[in-house]
């Protein structure tokens, strides 16, 4: 037995389950969306905390992680337990194509499972919809929960995405948005010096989306379960 699972959000740095084999890639045809709540990790049912899911759009890719358990049903049973507990605000288990960098005609792998949400309010309590980024920004820089803080969650997946070399120009925006409201907010940011700069062999994304100025990134430590 083989099992493949596709992370996009937090798994992307932090799997938290036994694997044997990580590749960084993309998928096809859905974008990463900040329009899921998040009650019971980095929010609360009071106020919710704002998390990615994906978004179907022809055309689009996704960058981030596939992952790999091998070695029997029940290790690939006990691995898919802990990842439908984790992700238990995502109603839906959708199989897709993966592809490696450089592959852009046939894929390296099918039938992998990605966690997926049904855009709808009315058949999904956790799908909170589209927002102003401004909205966005201020929900995220205020929520926390047993986890820790939101705003954590969007500054470790930026510094995610530049790990892998393909930075997310949404993610991006998004994160810039929520350290002017931080800012406004008087809880501070650190100024950028030449000491703490994020560096690196090189800034540019790998992936097509046009390349924006990373600010600097808050030592976010707290880690999802």
């Amino acid at each position: 037995m083989v099992f493949w699972v596709f992370g996009y959000g937090s798994l992307v740095w932090n799997p938290g389950f036994e694997y044997d084999e990580k590749i960084i890639g993309y998928i096809k045809n859905y974008r990463r969306v900040f329009d899921l709540a998040c009650i019971d990790h980095r929010g609360t049912p009071e106020h919710p905390a704002r998390t990615c899911t994906l978004e179907y759009k022809e055309g689009a890719i996704c960058w981030g992680a596939v992952y790999c358990v091998r070695g029997g049903e029940e290790k690939e049973r006990l691995a898919l337990k802990y990842l439908e507990n984790r992700e238990c605000e995502y109603d839906q288990k959708t199989t897709i194509d993966f592809f490696k960098e450089g592959e852009t005609d046939e894929p390296t792998l099918s039938g992998v499972i990605v966690f997926t949400s049904t855009p709808d309010k009315e058949s999904n309590k956790y799908y909170l919809g589209p927002a102003p980024l401004e909205d966005m920004a201020r929900q995220i820089a205020t929520a926390f929960g047993p986890c820790g803080n939101n705003r954590d969650y969007i500054f470790l997946l930026e510094k995610a995405m530049f790990d892998i070399g393909h930075e997310d120009d949404m993610v991006i925006e998004l994160a810039n948005e929520v350290r002017k409201v931080l800012g406004i907010m008087g809880l501070g940011v650190r100024k950028e010096t030449s000491t703490n700069r994020l560096t690196g062999p090189s800034l540019k994304p790998k992936s097509p989306m046009s390349p924006r100025k990373l600010l600097h990134l808050p030592e976010a430590i707290a880690m999802d379960t």
